[in-house]
């Protein structure tokens, strides 16, 4: 952790509740979760195209949870800079396969998208969470969507994805602050569509409207986050602010990772996770 411009790290905190999954699905209770990265896309910024057939990806989604994942974020469309949007028939047609055969084997699986038609295919294929890096910002029916399904629901704090019009990076004196509020506003939205709070789980969204240095600056305050209300997803694995650290990445995801979970995370998205569940035990 020495390496990262961090604060040390905190006594270890109480880990929150998992959010309530349907089905009779659960997830571990008295440790943070790990949350492995699935990307069947040919464009992600770190492994596009590497698990985009069926084979590979369940292999690799196979090979996460043997490392100790527990529970499987699967996406089909990529959200890097300047990526190419796709309409919600692709990106079910590349993920659709993939999450009914890891939820018919009874892994947990997340489905990572923007839109609410995906979303509500998923958890009739058996997802249990949903995961909109917009928090139900980019479509309007996402809430209502997630509602209806009975799935876990991860609200992240959004602006605007990476490059498009409307990013900016001005939140005022208490950056931490202000993302609580507007998180708080989009999680009212939720509630207000029929979302229970026991499902809700909350992300800062690092590497979303925020510059290097204020994805540091929430890691460093993150307590103040993690003690808020709701469990806290933290996604920090392979970003640019962490690859701009110049050392190895995963090592320093790991270590981000460890941090986050110190500081009260319920869980953290990675895409090594033989490395971070050895960074967190």
């Amino acid at each position: 952790m020495s390496a990262l411009p961090l604060p040390p790290a905190p006594a270890s905190s109480p880990v929150p509740v998992p959010p309530a999954l349907p089905g009779g699905l659960a997830l571990p209770t008295g440790r943070a979760a790990i949350m492995g990265i699935l990307n069947v896309t040919p464009d992600s910024f770190s492994d596009g195209g590497r698990y985009a057939d069926i084979t590979s990806a369940l292999a690799h989604a196979r090979a996460m949870i043997a490392a100790g994942a527990d529970l499987i974020d699967v996406g089909g469309e990529s959200t890097r800079p300047n990526s190419t949007r796709i309409t919600p028939e692709e990106e079910w047609e590349r993920i659709g396969a993939v999450v009914s055969v890891l939820a018919g084997d009874g892994i947990v699986v997340s489905v990572d998208t923007l839109h609410a038609s995906t979303a509500r295919a998923a958890a009739d294929a058996g997802a249990a969470i949903i995961n909109d890096v917009s928090g139900g910002r980019w479509d309007p029916d996402m809430n209502a969507a997630v509602a209806a399904s009975g799935c876990a629901y991860v609200v992240q704090h959004y602006r605007a994805l990476p490059g498009m019009p409307g990013e900016h990076f001005d939140y005022g004196e208490d950056l931490v602050g202000t993302i609580i509020e507007r998180l708080n506003t989009q999680v009212r939205d939720a509630l207000d569509a029929g979302v229970t709070a026991d499902k809700i789980v909350i992300d800062p969204g690092l590497g979303f409207s925020l510059t290097a240095d204020q994805c540091w600056q929430i890691l460093a305050e993150l307590p103040r986050l993690t003690t808020y209300r709701y469990p806290v997803l933290i996604g920090a694995s392979r970003k640019r602010f962490v690859k701009a650290l110049g050392g190895n990445i995963d090592i320093d995801s790991a270590a981000i990772a460890a941090h986050a979970v110190r500081s009260g995370a319920w869980a953290v998205r990675v895409h090594d996770v033989e490395a971070t569940a050895a960074a967190i035990a």
